[in-house]
Protein backbone atom coordinates (compact mmCIF):
# COMPACT_ATOMS: atom_id res chain seq x y z
CA UNK A 1 0.00 0.00 0.00
CA UNK A 2 1.28 3.13 -1.19
CA UNK A 3 1.91 5.91 1.78
CA UNK A 4 -1.37 5.83 3.76
CA UNK A 5 -2.97 9.58 4.36
CA UNK A 6 -6.63 10.38 5.99
CA UNK A 7 -8.46 12.66 7.23
CA UNK A 8 -11.21 13.43 9.81
CA UNK A 9 -13.06 17.14 8.06
CA UNK A 10 -15.74 17.81 10.63
CA UNK A 11 -18.47 21.24 10.12
CA UNK A 12 -17.62 23.41 13.04
CA UNK A 13 -21.56 24.19 13.68
CA UNK A 14 -22.35 22.61 17.03
CA UNK A 15 -20.14 20.37 19.53
CA UNK A 16 -18.19 17.19 18.64
CA UNK A 17 -20.61 14.44 18.32
CA UNK A 18 -19.71 10.79 19.27
CA UNK A 19 -20.74 9.62 16.33
CA UNK A 20 -17.69 12.40 14.93
CA UNK A 21 -15.47 10.96 17.01
CA UNK A 22 -15.97 7.52 16.15
CA UNK A 23 -15.28 8.66 12.65
CA UNK A 24 -12.23 9.89 13.46
CA UNK A 25 -11.24 6.75 15.47
CA UNK A 26 -11.36 5.05 12.79
CA UNK A 27 -9.43 7.33 10.28
CA UNK A 28 -6.78 7.30 13.20
CA UNK A 29 -6.47 3.66 13.86
CA UNK A 30 -6.36 3.35 10.25
CA UNK A 31 -3.72 6.08 9.68
CA UNK A 32 -1.81 4.78 12.82
CA UNK A 33 -1.98 1.10 11.88
CA UNK A 34 -0.74 1.92 8.15
CA UNK A 35 2.42 4.09 9.59
CA UNK A 36 0.24 6.95 7.65
CA UNK A 37 -1.17 10.59 8.36
CA UNK A 38 -3.86 11.54 9.88
CA UNK A 39 -4.93 14.96 9.51
CA UNK A 40 -8.10 17.16 10.97
CA UNK A 41 -9.67 20.27 8.28
CA UNK A 42 -12.16 21.91 9.69
CA UNK A 43 -14.88 22.25 7.13
CA UNK A 44 -15.94 25.86 7.63
CA UNK A 45 -17.61 26.83 4.25
CA UNK A 46 -20.97 27.50 6.11
CA UNK A 47 -19.93 30.73 7.43
CA UNK A 48 -23.57 31.58 8.52
CA UNK A 49 -23.33 28.06 11.03
CA UNK A 50 -19.52 28.01 11.88
CA UNK A 51 -18.58 29.59 15.03
CA UNK A 52 -15.10 29.92 16.70
CA UNK A 53 -16.37 28.66 19.90
CA UNK A 54 -17.28 25.30 18.32
CA UNK A 55 -13.96 24.74 16.37
CA UNK A 56 -12.59 25.67 19.95
CA UNK A 57 -14.59 22.97 21.28
CA UNK A 58 -13.43 20.66 18.54
CA UNK A 59 -9.92 20.81 19.32
CA UNK A 60 -10.53 20.18 22.54
CA UNK A 61 -12.46 17.21 22.20
CA UNK A 62 -10.32 15.40 19.77
CA UNK A 63 -7.17 16.47 22.05
CA UNK A 64 -9.34 15.28 25.20
CA UNK A 65 -9.71 11.85 23.82
CA UNK A 66 -5.95 11.20 22.64
CA UNK A 67 -6.55 11.64 18.97
CA UNK A 68 -3.46 13.81 17.98
CA UNK A 69 -3.41 15.05 14.22
CA UNK A 70 0.04 15.05 11.86
CA UNK A 71 -1.73 18.15 10.00
CA UNK A 72 -4.39 20.64 10.69
CA UNK A 73 -5.04 23.38 13.73
CA UNK A 74 -2.00 23.67 15.73
CA UNK A 75 0.08 21.40 14.03
CA UNK A 76 0.59 22.84 10.57
CA UNK A 77 2.18 21.07 7.58
CA UNK A 78 2.58 21.32 3.70
CA UNK A 79 -1.25 20.97 2.87
CA UNK A 80 -2.67 24.17 4.38
CA UNK A 81 -4.33 26.09 5.30
CA UNK A 82 -6.18 23.44 6.88
CA UNK A 83 -9.91 25.91 6.99
CA UNK A 84 -12.08 25.47 4.12
CA UNK A 85 -12.84 29.22 4.40
CA UNK A 86 -9.02 30.07 3.78
CA UNK A 87 -8.84 27.78 0.79
CA UNK A 88 -10.74 29.94 -1.94
CA UNK A 89 -7.86 30.11 -4.29
CA UNK A 90 -8.49 26.56 -4.99
CA UNK A 91 -11.69 26.40 -5.65
CA UNK A 92 -11.30 29.48 -7.59
CA UNK A 93 -8.85 27.35 -9.78
CA UNK A 94 -10.78 24.26 -10.04
CA UNK A 95 -13.82 26.15 -10.61
CA UNK A 96 -12.04 27.99 -14.13
CA UNK A 97 -10.82 24.63 -15.35
CA UNK A 98 -14.75 22.80 -15.36
CA UNK A 99 -15.97 25.98 -17.51
CA UNK A 100 -12.94 25.98 -19.34
CA UNK A 101 -13.22 22.49 -20.20
CA UNK A 102 -16.91 23.08 -20.88
CA UNK A 103 -17.62 20.37 -17.70
CA UNK A 104 -19.53 23.22 -15.61
CA UNK A 105 -21.90 25.90 -16.49
CA UNK A 106 -23.59 29.19 -14.85
CA UNK A 107 -27.25 28.67 -14.10
CA UNK A 108 -29.54 31.50 -13.54
CA UNK A 109 -32.79 29.91 -12.53
CA UNK A 110 -34.07 31.61 -9.69
CA UNK A 111 -34.90 29.93 -5.66
CA UNK A 112 -38.33 30.56 -7.20
CA UNK A 113 -38.04 28.59 -10.86
CA UNK A 114 -36.62 25.92 -9.43
CA UNK A 115 -39.07 24.98 -6.68
CA UNK A 116 -41.48 25.16 -9.83
CA UNK A 117 -39.64 23.11 -11.18
CA UNK A 118 -38.93 20.71 -8.71
CA UNK A 119 -42.86 20.59 -7.77
CA UNK A 120 -43.59 19.84 -11.72
CA UNK A 121 -41.54 16.78 -11.98
CA UNK A 122 -42.92 15.57 -8.60
CA UNK A 123 -46.03 15.89 -9.95
CA UNK A 124 -45.28 13.83 -13.17
CA UNK A 125 -43.76 11.19 -11.40
CA UNK A 126 -40.53 12.24 -11.98
CA UNK A 127 -37.44 12.63 -9.81
CA UNK A 128 -37.31 16.06 -8.59
CA UNK A 129 -33.75 16.78 -10.72
CA UNK A 130 -32.85 20.26 -12.33
CA UNK A 131 -33.56 19.42 -15.67
CA UNK A 132 -30.55 21.11 -17.34
CA UNK A 133 -32.21 24.52 -18.22
CA UNK A 134 -29.26 26.70 -18.22
CA UNK A 135 -26.72 23.64 -19.85
CA UNK A 136 -27.27 25.24 -23.36
CA UNK A 137 -27.99 28.99 -23.10
CA UNK A 138 -27.45 31.63 -25.93
CA UNK A 139 -25.66 34.41 -25.35
CA UNK A 140 -28.27 36.46 -25.67
CA UNK A 141 -30.22 34.65 -22.88
CA UNK A 142 -26.98 35.43 -20.45
CA UNK A 143 -26.79 39.35 -21.39
CA UNK A 144 -30.33 39.17 -20.28
CA UNK A 145 -29.95 37.00 -16.90
CA UNK A 146 -27.12 39.63 -16.34
CA UNK A 147 -29.47 42.65 -16.86
CA UNK A 148 -31.93 41.67 -14.55
CA UNK A 149 -29.36 41.13 -11.97
CA UNK A 150 -29.35 37.64 -11.42
CA UNK A 151 -26.50 36.23 -9.75
CA UNK A 152 -25.80 31.98 -11.31
CA UNK A 153 -24.57 29.49 -9.56
CA UNK A 154 -22.21 26.82 -11.18
CA UNK A 155 -23.28 23.36 -12.11
CA UNK A 156 -21.73 20.42 -12.81
CA UNK A 157 -22.56 18.53 -15.96
CA UNK A 158 -23.42 15.24 -14.86
CA UNK A 159 -23.42 12.32 -17.18
CA UNK A 160 -27.87 11.53 -17.82
CA UNK A 161 -27.15 7.65 -18.77
CA UNK A 162 -25.21 5.18 -16.98
CA UNK A 163 -23.86 4.31 -13.78
CA UNK A 164 -21.37 5.97 -11.19
CA UNK A 165 -19.96 2.93 -9.39
CA UNK A 166 -17.92 3.26 -5.77
CA UNK A 167 -15.81 0.63 -4.77
CA UNK A 168 -16.25 1.23 -0.98
CA UNK A 169 -13.95 -0.77 1.09
CA UNK A 170 -16.69 -1.60 3.38
CA UNK A 171 -19.84 -2.23 1.55
CA UNK A 172 -18.06 -3.64 -1.77
CA UNK A 173 -19.03 -2.03 -5.21
CA UNK A 174 -22.41 -0.08 -5.01
CA UNK A 175 -23.78 1.63 -8.18
CA UNK A 176 -25.16 4.25 -8.85
CA UNK A 177 -27.63 5.80 -11.43
CA UNK A 178 -26.57 9.00 -13.24
CA UNK A 179 -29.69 10.14 -14.37
CA UNK A 180 -31.07 10.08 -10.31
CA UNK A 181 -27.83 12.54 -9.68
CA UNK A 182 -28.88 15.23 -11.68
CA UNK A 183 -26.27 18.30 -12.81
CA UNK A 184 -25.45 19.45 -8.89
CA UNK A 185 -24.60 22.94 -7.53
CA UNK A 186 -20.90 23.25 -7.36
CA UNK A 187 -20.12 26.95 -6.31
CA UNK A 188 -23.30 29.01 -4.74
CA UNK A 189 -24.47 32.56 -5.91
CA UNK A 190 -22.11 34.43 -3.65
CA UNK A 191 -18.96 32.51 -5.32
CA UNK A 192 -18.49 30.32 -2.38
CA UNK A 193 -17.87 27.18 -3.10
CA UNK A 194 -20.36 23.90 -2.08
CA UNK A 195 -19.68 20.84 0.48
CA UNK A 196 -19.16 18.60 -2.52
CA UNK A 197 -16.62 20.77 -4.70
CA UNK A 198 -14.92 22.04 -1.81
CA UNK A 199 -14.24 18.37 -0.22
CA UNK A 200 -13.04 17.15 -3.55
CA UNK A 201 -10.62 19.27 -4.17
CA UNK A 202 -9.28 19.56 -0.69
CA UNK A 203 -8.87 15.90 -0.28
CA UNK A 204 -6.87 15.86 -3.37
CA UNK A 205 -4.64 18.99 -2.82
CA UNK A 206 -3.76 17.47 0.87
CA UNK A 207 -2.82 14.35 -1.24
CA UNK A 208 -5.71 11.69 1.13
CA UNK A 209 -5.63 8.31 -0.21
CA UNK A 210 -8.26 6.81 1.29
CA UNK A 211 -11.53 8.66 2.57
CA UNK A 212 -13.16 7.01 5.61
CA UNK A 213 -16.72 8.43 6.91
CA UNK A 214 -19.48 7.75 8.13
CA UNK A 215 -22.53 6.12 6.13
CA UNK A 216 -24.86 9.54 5.34
CA UNK A 217 -22.07 10.68 3.17
CA UNK A 218 -22.58 7.57 1.04
CA UNK A 219 -24.96 9.71 -1.34
CA UNK A 220 -22.44 12.40 -1.56
CA UNK A 221 -20.32 9.70 -2.95
CA UNK A 222 -20.92 9.28 -6.25
CA UNK A 223 -21.65 13.31 -6.47
CA UNK A 224 -17.99 13.74 -5.59
CA UNK A 225 -16.43 10.68 -7.87
CA UNK A 226 -18.27 12.91 -10.91
CA UNK A 227 -16.41 15.90 -9.72
CA UNK A 228 -13.11 13.93 -9.30
CA UNK A 229 -13.55 12.64 -12.77
CA UNK A 230 -14.45 15.67 -14.03
CA UNK A 231 -11.47 17.72 -12.86
CA UNK A 232 -9.14 14.68 -13.74
CA UNK A 233 -7.97 13.73 -10.31
CA UNK A 234 -7.52 10.71 -9.50
CA UNK A 235 -9.80 9.07 -6.99
CA UNK A 236 -9.41 8.20 -3.65
CA UNK A 237 -10.35 5.22 -2.22
CA UNK A 238 -13.81 5.17 -0.08
CA UNK A 239 -15.15 3.55 3.32
CA UNK A 240 -18.42 4.43 4.94
CA UNK A 241 -19.02 3.14 8.68
CA UNK A 242 -21.98 2.11 9.59
CA UNK A 243 -24.83 5.14 11.79
CA UNK A 244 -24.85 4.90 15.24
CA UNK A 245 -28.37 4.44 16.15
CA UNK A 246 -30.34 4.70 19.85
CA UNK A 247 -31.51 1.65 21.74
CA UNK A 248 -35.02 2.03 20.18
CA UNK A 249 -32.98 2.21 16.73
CA UNK A 250 -34.14 5.52 16.23
CA UNK A 251 -31.20 7.96 15.18
CA UNK A 252 -29.32 8.77 18.16
CA UNK A 253 -29.95 12.49 19.32
CA UNK A 254 -30.15 14.41 22.44
CA UNK A 255 -33.34 12.99 23.61
CA UNK A 256 -31.46 10.13 24.50
CA UNK A 257 -29.36 11.41 26.55
CA UNK A 258 -25.39 12.54 26.28
CA UNK A 259 -24.22 12.64 22.53
CA UNK A 260 -21.32 15.17 22.46
CA UNK A 261 -17.80 14.52 24.10
CA UNK A 262 -17.84 17.56 26.38
CA UNK A 263 -21.32 16.25 27.62
CA UNK A 264 -19.40 12.44 28.35
CA UNK A 265 -16.81 14.47 29.93
CA UNK A 266 -18.95 16.23 32.35
CA UNK A 267 -20.40 13.14 33.63
CA UNK A 268 -17.49 12.11 34.30
CA UNK A 269 -16.62 9.49 31.97
CA UNK A 270 -12.86 8.60 31.14
CA UNK A 271 -11.45 8.73 27.34
CA UNK A 272 -9.90 5.88 27.47
CA UNK A 273 -13.45 4.12 28.04
CA UNK A 274 -14.77 6.64 25.61
CA UNK A 275 -12.72 5.63 22.65
CA UNK A 276 -12.58 1.91 23.63
CA UNK A 277 -16.35 2.17 23.67
CA UNK A 278 -16.66 3.55 20.17
CA UNK A 279 -13.91 1.16 18.87
CA UNK A 280 -16.51 -1.75 19.12
CA UNK A 281 -19.61 0.63 17.63
CA UNK A 282 -18.86 -1.39 14.43
CA UNK A 283 -15.50 -2.63 14.52
CA UNK A 284 -14.40 -5.95 16.24
CA UNK A 285 -11.22 -7.32 16.73
CA UNK A 286 -12.88 -10.95 16.08
CA UNK A 287 -13.12 -12.34 19.97
CA UNK A 288 -14.94 -11.85 22.69
CA UNK A 289 -12.20 -9.01 23.85
CA UNK A 290 -14.61 -5.96 24.95
CA UNK A 291 -11.29 -3.88 26.82
CA UNK A 292 -9.22 -3.02 24.23
CA UNK A 293 -6.01 -0.95 24.68
CA UNK A 294 -5.12 1.91 22.20
CA UNK A 295 -1.87 0.24 21.64
CA UNK A 296 -3.87 -3.18 20.20
CA UNK A 297 -6.52 -1.74 18.60
CA UNK A 298 -3.36 -0.13 16.35
CA UNK A 299 -2.21 -3.28 15.93
CA UNK A 300 -5.25 -4.86 15.27
CA UNK A 301 -7.75 -2.59 13.31
CA UNK A 302 -8.55 -3.08 9.46
CA UNK A 303 -11.51 -1.92 7.85
CA UNK A 304 -12.78 -5.33 6.28
CA UNK A 305 -13.48 -5.86 10.26
CA UNK A 306 -15.84 -3.18 10.29
CA UNK A 307 -19.37 -4.16 10.44
CA UNK A 308 -22.00 -2.95 7.40
CA UNK A 309 -25.24 -3.06 9.76
CA UNK A 310 -25.63 -0.42 12.33
CA UNK A 311 -24.15 0.00 15.42
CA UNK A 312 -26.76 0.47 18.80
CA UNK A 313 -25.94 2.50 21.63
CA UNK A 314 -25.65 1.54 24.99
CA UNK A 315 -24.87 3.87 27.45
CA UNK A 316 -25.12 1.06 30.30
CA UNK A 317 -22.08 -1.24 28.42
CA UNK A 318 -20.43 2.09 28.35
CA UNK A 319 -20.75 2.32 31.85
CA UNK A 320 -19.47 -1.02 32.78
CA UNK A 321 -16.56 0.07 30.59
CA UNK A 322 -15.68 3.09 31.99
CA UNK A 323 -16.20 1.24 35.52
CA UNK A 324 -13.48 -1.18 34.40
CA UNK A 325 -11.00 1.44 33.43
CA UNK A 326 -11.33 3.34 36.56
CA UNK A 327 -10.41 0.14 38.66
CA UNK A 328 -7.71 -0.37 35.97
CA UNK A 329 -5.65 2.60 34.62
CA UNK A 330 -3.01 4.40 36.88
CA UNK A 331 -3.81 5.71 39.90
CA UNK A 332 -1.83 9.12 38.96
CA UNK A 333 -4.34 8.96 35.82
CA UNK A 334 -7.58 8.80 37.58
CA UNK A 335 -6.43 11.89 39.81
CA UNK A 336 -5.46 13.93 37.20
CA UNK A 337 -8.67 13.08 35.12
CA UNK A 338 -10.79 13.38 38.48
CA UNK A 339 -9.30 16.59 39.98
CA UNK A 340 -11.49 19.09 38.74
CA UNK A 341 -14.24 17.66 39.93
CA UNK A 342 -12.38 17.13 43.45
CA UNK A 343 -11.55 21.10 43.41
CA UNK A 344 -15.41 21.82 42.72
CA UNK A 345 -16.58 19.80 45.21
CA UNK A 346 -14.15 21.85 47.74
CA UNK A 347 -12.43 18.93 48.76
CA UNK A 348 -8.73 20.28 47.84
CA UNK A 349 -7.67 23.72 47.44
CA UNK A 350 -5.85 25.05 44.85
CA UNK A 351 -1.79 24.67 46.63
CA UNK A 352 -2.61 21.32 48.64
CA UNK A 353 -0.11 20.34 50.72
CA UNK A 354 2.28 17.18 50.38
CA UNK A 355 0.16 15.37 53.47
CA UNK A 356 -3.22 16.39 51.72
CA UNK A 357 -1.76 15.43 48.16
CA UNK A 358 -1.02 11.84 50.06
CA UNK A 359 -4.45 11.44 51.60
CA UNK A 360 -6.08 12.34 48.52
CA UNK A 361 -4.37 9.41 46.92
CA UNK A 362 -5.55 6.66 49.38
CA UNK A 363 -8.78 8.17 49.57
CA UNK A 364 -9.17 8.05 45.81
CA UNK A 365 -7.00 4.40 46.07
CA UNK A 366 -9.77 2.62 47.95
CA UNK A 367 -12.84 4.60 46.44
CA UNK A 368 -12.02 4.22 42.91
CA UNK A 369 -13.54 0.38 43.19
CA UNK A 370 -16.65 1.09 43.61
CA UNK A 371 -17.33 4.20 41.42
CA UNK A 372 -18.22 3.64 37.51
CA UNK A 373 -17.68 7.42 36.80
CA UNK A 374 -15.34 10.22 38.03
CA UNK A 375 -18.73 11.75 39.01
CA UNK A 376 -19.21 8.46 41.56
CA UNK A 377 -15.77 8.79 42.47
CA UNK A 378 -16.01 12.22 43.74
CA UNK A 379 -19.65 11.56 45.60
CA UNK A 380 -18.34 8.47 47.60
CA UNK A 381 -15.51 10.38 49.11
CA UNK A 382 -18.35 13.20 50.29
CA UNK A 383 -17.27 11.85 54.03
CA UNK A 384 -14.00 11.87 53.86
CA UNK A 385 -14.27 15.89 53.41
CA UNK A 386 -17.88 16.44 54.70
CA UNK A 387 -19.95 16.31 57.83
CA UNK A 388 -22.54 12.98 57.34
CA UNK A 389 -25.96 14.72 57.00
CA UNK A 390 -27.69 11.03 58.24
CA UNK A 391 -27.78 7.36 58.28
CA UNK A 392 -28.60 5.00 55.41
CA UNK A 393 -32.24 4.37 56.70
CA UNK A 394 -32.00 0.16 55.87
CA UNK A 395 -28.67 0.16 57.85
CA UNK A 396 -30.11 2.10 61.21
CA UNK A 397 -32.71 -0.43 61.76
CA UNK A 398 -30.38 -3.39 61.12
CA UNK A 399 -27.17 -2.12 62.76
CA UNK A 400 -28.29 0.70 65.45
CA UNK A 401 -31.39 -0.82 67.08
CA UNK A 402 -30.34 -3.66 68.19
CA UNK A 403 -29.88 -3.63 71.98
CA UNK A 404 -26.38 -3.99 72.06
CA UNK A 405 -25.73 -1.49 69.86
CA UNK A 406 -24.45 1.19 72.16
CA UNK A 407 -22.37 -0.77 74.00
CA UNK A 408 -21.11 -1.81 70.78
CA UNK A 409 -20.50 1.93 69.71
CA UNK A 410 -18.82 2.54 73.03
CA UNK A 411 -15.88 -0.02 72.94
CA UNK A 412 -15.29 1.32 69.60
CA UNK A 413 -14.80 4.58 70.51
CA UNK A 414 -12.85 3.33 73.56
CA UNK A 415 -10.65 1.67 70.85
CA UNK A 416 -10.28 4.55 68.39
CA UNK A 417 -8.81 7.05 71.99
CA UNK A 418 -6.87 4.51 72.72
CA UNK A 419 -5.04 2.49 69.54
CA UNK A 420 -1.50 3.74 68.70
CA UNK A 421 -0.52 4.34 65.94
CA UNK A 422 -3.62 5.34 64.33
CA UNK A 423 -3.68 3.17 60.84
CA UNK A 424 -5.16 0.39 59.51
CA UNK A 425 -3.32 -3.08 61.10
CA UNK A 426 -3.41 -1.38 64.47
CA UNK A 427 -6.70 -0.28 64.57
CA UNK A 428 -7.91 -3.91 63.03
CA UNK A 429 -5.52 -5.90 65.30
CA UNK A 430 -7.09 -3.83 68.70
CA UNK A 431 -10.63 -4.05 67.11
CA UNK A 432 -10.48 -8.31 67.02
CA UNK A 433 -8.82 -8.43 70.68
CA UNK A 434 -11.71 -6.01 71.65
CA UNK A 435 -14.40 -8.25 70.44
CA UNK A 436 -13.18 -11.29 71.47
CA UNK A 437 -12.87 -9.74 74.82
CA UNK A 438 -16.50 -8.88 74.52
CA UNK A 439 -17.93 -12.44 72.87
CA UNK A 440 -18.98 -10.80 70.03
CA UNK A 441 -18.17 -11.10 66.06
CA UNK A 442 -15.54 -8.38 64.58
CA UNK A 443 -18.05 -7.87 62.15
CA UNK A 444 -20.89 -5.98 64.51
CA UNK A 445 -18.23 -4.15 65.29
CA UNK A 446 -17.23 -3.43 62.04
CA UNK A 447 -20.69 -2.56 60.69
CA UNK A 448 -21.43 -0.29 63.59
CA UNK A 449 -18.07 1.61 62.75
CA UNK A 450 -18.79 2.26 59.11
CA UNK A 451 -22.33 3.67 59.16
CA UNK A 452 -21.34 5.94 62.38
CA UNK A 453 -18.38 7.41 60.21
CA UNK A 454 -19.46 6.92 56.68
CA UNK A 455 -23.61 7.14 57.03
CA UNK A 456 -23.24 4.32 54.63
CA UNK A 457 -23.45 0.38 54.89
CA UNK A 458 -20.84 -0.13 52.31
CA UNK A 459 -17.71 1.47 51.42
CA UNK A 460 -14.37 0.55 51.14
CA UNK A 461 -12.87 -1.62 53.89
CA UNK A 462 -13.56 -0.41 57.25
CA UNK A 463 -10.01 -0.28 58.80
CA UNK A 464 -8.66 2.11 56.03
CA UNK A 465 -11.72 4.07 56.31
CA UNK A 466 -11.29 4.80 60.18
CA UNK A 467 -7.39 5.49 59.16
CA UNK A 468 -8.44 7.91 55.94
CA UNK A 469 -11.02 10.01 58.41
CA UNK A 470 -8.62 10.11 61.07
CA UNK A 471 -8.39 9.79 64.85
CA UNK A 472 -10.12 13.46 65.73
CA UNK A 473 -13.25 13.01 63.52
CA UNK A 474 -13.84 9.33 63.92
CA UNK A 475 -14.32 9.75 67.90
CA UNK A 476 -16.49 13.19 66.84
CA UNK A 477 -18.58 10.73 64.57
CA UNK A 478 -19.28 7.85 67.01
CA UNK A 479 -20.34 10.34 69.52
CA UNK A 480 -22.20 11.79 67.68
CA UNK A 481 -23.90 8.02 66.44
CA UNK A 482 -24.27 7.40 69.95
CA UNK A 483 -26.02 10.41 70.63
CA UNK A 484 -28.09 9.55 67.83
CA UNK A 485 -29.32 6.25 69.13
CA UNK A 486 -29.92 7.56 72.75
CA UNK A 487 -32.27 10.32 71.26
CA UNK A 488 -34.22 7.57 68.73
CA UNK A 489 -34.55 4.46 71.12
Amino acid sequence: MDKVKVRFAPSPTGDLHIGGVRTALFNWLFARHNEGKFVLRIEDTDQERSTQESVEQIISAMKWVGLNWDEGPDAGGDFGPYYQSERNEFYKKALDYLLEKDRAYYCYCTPEEIDQMRAEAEASGKPSLYPGRCRHLSQEEIEEFKKEGRKPTIRLKAPTEGYTLVNDLIRGEVSFENSLIGDLIIAKSDGTPTYNLACVVDDHHMEITHVIRAEEHLSNTPKQVLIYQALDYPLPEFAHVPMILAPDRSKLSKRHGATSVDEFKELGYLPQALINYLLLLGWSPGNNEEIIPLEQAIRDFDLQDVSRTAAVYDVQKLTWMNGNYMKSLPLEEIIRQAMPFIKKAGYIPDNPTDSEIERLNKIVEVVRERSRTLVELVEGMDYFYKEIEGYDEKGVKKHFQPEDTLMVLENNLDCLEKVVPFEEAAIEAVYRQRSEELGIKTARMIHTTRLALSGKTFGPGVFTLIELVGRETAIKRLKKAIDYIRANN
